[in-house]
């Protein structure tokens, strides 16, 4: 492993990660491969810009020309896949893209994989794939797959594929599912830095339902880590579960969060629920602890942590939310409150 394509290097978890193998790595190249959506934004990746070894490629990874040329350009050896619409919200409004990405993008990427032979291949995937997860039980990699929204859907499909392609041509793959990852670079559609940027301006932070579903809140740079390890340490085939081991109420993380911003609980604004909207996630993280990870953050560090990163740069995201964010907050969320109020 020396020239390493990420895809969808420069939205959140991706952008992460290279800051993170530049850190730790130094001895590798890292090659960002980006369709620069929405949520892909060359600001995350500010810190590495100037970097010798590190490079930039604007691309669809469902361009298979393109992405073979990238790959070619820069004698890729390894890819991980981060490439993803990822809002579950936005997949209920509008699927297409998250089957065009997800699925056939994931296509195009095994099959560079195993036409150019390639060292490796990592996919990122979700908690989401396992869907409602009853009380009493969590998810093992081995579970199956059962989403419930076309986001969910999107990335099982990707998964299936990595999974037949290891069977069928014998592939080097592995994958990782995360829990509800959070941090810095996060775009503010996803729930804490959307609540984050909205306390600090003192606006009603619109909560879905009762606000008792029950997720993981994992700090992005832990779940870096993990992936880092699957990638030197991972078994050819198997899937990795990556979460804290912790769940919480999202009306808890609410509550931390408005503490750490020293706002008051009475912004939250409890608003009609999205369709098919899963109560619970739980993971099993036995398997990937047994190669030696460990979260070094708990759910509530990691909320504290990421609210201060969000009132620290307001550089960042204020100029995300006075742009296309505006049309997609008044779809989402402009008449959930003013029923609510």
């Amino acid at each position: 492993m020396k020239n390493i394509l990420v895809t969808g290097g420069a939205g959140f978890i991706g952008a992460n990660f290279v800051l993170y193998m530049r850190r730790t790595h130094p001895e590798y190249n890292i090659i960002v491969y980006d369709k620069l959506t929405y949520a892909g934004n060359l600001d995350n990746l500010l810190d590495v810009s100037d970097d010798p070894q590190y490079h930039f490629v604007k691309g669809d990874i469902a361009d298979a020309a393109a992405v073979e040329a990238a790959i070619k350009q820069f004698d890729i050896d390894t890819i991980i896949n981060f490439a993803a619409e990822t809002h579950v919200d936005r997949s209920i409004m509008d699927p297409d893209a998250f089957i065009q990405t997800g699925v056939y993008g994931t296509y195009v990427l095994l099959e560079a994989t195993r036409k150019l032979g390639l060292e490796r291949y990592h996919q990122i995937s979700t908690d989401e794939v396992y869907g409602h997860i009853p009380h009493g039980q969590s998810s093992v990699e081995t579970d199956k797959l059962e989403p419930r929204s076309p986001y969910a859907a999107s990335k099982a499909g990707g998964d299936l594929l990595v999974n037949a392609y290891f069977i069928t041509y014998g592939l080097p793959v592995t994958l990782t599912r995360g829990s509800n990852n959070i941090g810095p670079y996060q775009y503010p559609e996803k729930a804490v830095p959307l609540f984050a940027t909205n306390a600090i301006d003192h606006q009603p932070l619109p909560l879905y339902g009762d606000g008792r579903q029950m997720r993981e809140y994992q700090y992005v740079e832990d779940h870096c880590e993990a992936i880092d390890l699957v990638l030197h340490k991972g078994v050819s085939g198997e899937a990795y579960n990556v979460g804290t081991g912790y769940e919480m109420e999202n009306i808890e993380m609410v509550s931390i969060l408005l503490d750490e911003l020293k706002r008051p609980h009475s912004l939250i604004r409890h608003v009609e629920d999205r369709p098919g909207h899963d109560r619970r996630y739980s993971l099993n993280i036995s398997k990937i602890m047994d190669l030696g990870w460990r979260p070094r953050h708990s759910a509530e560090e990691a909320i504290r942590k990421t609210a201060r990163w969000y009132a620290q740069n307001e550089w960042w995201w204020r100029k995300i939310k006075s742009g296309e964010f505006r049309q997609y907050y008044e779809a989402q969320y402009g008449e959930r409150l003013r029923k609510s109020q």
